[in-house]
């Protein structure tokens, strides 16, 4: 029986007082756990954007967005890494309607 995959789409904020290194490891980070488990279809650093609302104290954060193809499994494994992440403020995986 074939694996199904399903594509998804992530977009996570990141604390905005992170230094540039620390920015770019947690990218880094989730990008190598992402293709360890699927394929990454686009990338879009959206960069320090305004926060809707104040989230620990922080009006600004780091937006990421990730477009990758996997199995149904892995996307409840990622939400469970990112938010145990330090560095991380918030994270939504959706499933992508194409």
């Amino acid at each position: 029986m074939a694996k199904s995959i399903e594509k998804y789409e992530c977009m996570y904020v990141l604390n905005p007082n992170l230094t540039e290194e620390e920015t770019a490891a947690l990218v880094e980070k989730f990008k190598t756990l992402i293709e360890g488990n699927g394929t990454i279809d686009e990338t879009v650093e959206m960069g320090k954007r305004k926060l809707a609302y104040e989230i620990n104290y922080l009006t600004e954060g780091y937006y990421m967005l990730v477009k990758f193809t996997c199995s149904p499994d892995f996307p409840a494994e990622l939400d469970r890494i990112m938010g145990i992440t330090d560095g991380v403020i918030r994270s939504l995986i959706t499933l992508r309607q194409e």
